[in-house]
């Protein structure tokens, strides 16, 4: 049997794990063979374990579990009254002026010297794509409202590090919201772009371009805080993910190498 992802955070109603990316959180709809965190869940610790919210598959980070009824019933209450506060971080790219169908003529996010604006909000109507199942698109009416909050962590050159408070839980939300922007997350294989990161580009007389593997290679968005009223003490609290390994990386060399000169390819 698969082990368990990390644990963060363990009491008497509430588990939290550290998902890694790439591992689903339920059972895929076209595909039932794909391991998935919920189906090892209760194998190893019972069905009475539940998940009360789900974070993207190529996401990683927090994901929150109850053991019990009533505090399943306390705390997926609270995120349909969107009264839980999320934090994810993510590493965007300049995409320049979009024009994918699916943005639905979302206007690019650009401050003044054409970076991001030290803090912004996007909110846009989003509905699964018709043309693409499982993925989303930006629309004018007949979807579901979404809203996020973004602030300026880190700028790197081509790159910059964002924190993403969505005020709302649509589907791919974040990721749709920041492409449609004209920003999208690095590695991002549904929204984003050709980009790599690689230290060949940030590094002057990097050898050994031709074996040469991304500094991060796969989806750069991480759940990095959840805050929501505990079901038995009826206090706040916040449960806390740190970042992976290979993000952590990342961003070493992006804090070592890249600047407002950083060349890329």
């Amino acid at each position: 049997m698969p082990s368990l992802p990390p644990v963060i955070f363990e009491d008497e109603a509430l588990i939290a794990f550290d998902k890694p990316s790439g591992l689903l959180i339920a059972p895929d709809r076209w595909d039932k063979s794909r391991a998935n965190l919920m189906t090892q869940v209760h194998a190893a610790l019972g069905h009475d374990v539940a998940n009360v919210h789900r974070i993207d598959a190529d996401t990683s980070g927090i994901v929150l579990c109850t053991k019990t009824k009533p505090a399943l019933d306390f705390v997926s209450g609270q995120f349909q009254s969107k009264t839980v506060e999320k934090i994810y971080l993510a590493v965007v790219v300049r995409a320049g002026d979009c024009a994918a169908p699916w943005a639905g003529g979302a206007p690019t996010i650009a401050g003044a010297d054409g970076g991001l604006p030290d803090a912004f909000q996007v909110e846009l109507v989003l509905k699964e794509d018709d043309a693409a199942p499982g993925r989303m698109c930006v629309v004018r009416k007949h979807g579901k409202g979404a809203v996020t909050d973004f602030t300026v962590r880190e700028r790197f050159g081509a790159f910059t590090l964002l924190e993403c408070r969505p005020q709302t839980g649509r589907t791919h939300q974040i990721r749709v919201h920041l492409a449609a922007s004209g920003w999208p997350i690095l590695n991002d294989p549904f929204y984003g772009n050709d980009t790599r990161l690689l230290l060949s580009d940030l590094k002057r007389g990097y050898k050994g371009r031709d074996d040469e593997r991304p500094l991060l290679a796969r989806l750069a968005l991480h759940a990095s805080a959840l805050t929501f009223t505990h079901p038995l003490s009826r206090e706040r609290v916040t449960i806390t993910a740190p970042l992976p390994h290979d993000f952590e990386v990342a961003l070493k060399y992006l804090r070592k190498f890249a600047g407002p000169g950083a060349r890329r390819r």
